[in-house]
């Protein structure tokens, strides 16, 4: 799992952990069922005190991302999907937002930001159709006898 908080920034530091693991989880980089550090390891790699990260962690139990299971450790809840997609929804929302103030300061037509999206949209779609062929080639072919 990879965390990367700011001393320096505004936000608390178990605030950052919390808003890092929702997004990890909500973006699907952290799956259902997956196990996340114990407290004691995330802490040394923050560099930061255990109580942070305890307070980070119950806060996102609270919320029903994790879930502890007794003796075995803290695992991405198997019930996230829908706080997932509100989560993703949000993200979205948010960038969607900042593209379009970029815009309107840039004196861009939102026909043109439509635009621009769905070119990059059908670039994007045939990039990951393509990589999917060739990985299925690769994987599936049989070395032919000449």
């Amino acid at each position: 799992m990879q965390i990367h908080i700011s001393p320096n920034d505004d936000v608390p530091i178990y605030r950052q952990i919390v808003n890092q693991v929702k997004y990890l989880v909500a973006s699907g980089r952290l799956a259902p069922g997956e196990e996340i550090p114990p407290i004691r390891v995330l802490a040394q790699q923050l560099l930061v005190n255990p109580n942070t990260v305890a307070r980070a962690y119950l806060e996102l139990e609270r919320a029903g991302v994790v879930a502890k299971r007794q003796g075995s450790g803290t695992y991405v809840s198997e019930a996230g999907s829908p706080l997932a997609r509100r989560e993703r929804m949000k993200i979205l929302t948010q960038r969607a937002d900042a593209m379009l103030a970029e815009a309107r300061h840039m004196n861009v037509e939102l026909d043109e930001v439509l635009k621009l999206l769905r070119e990059r949209h059908g670039i994007l779609t045939r990039s990951k159709e393509s990589a999917l062929r060739e990985s299925s080639g690769r994987a599936g072919s049989v070395p032919s006898r000449s």
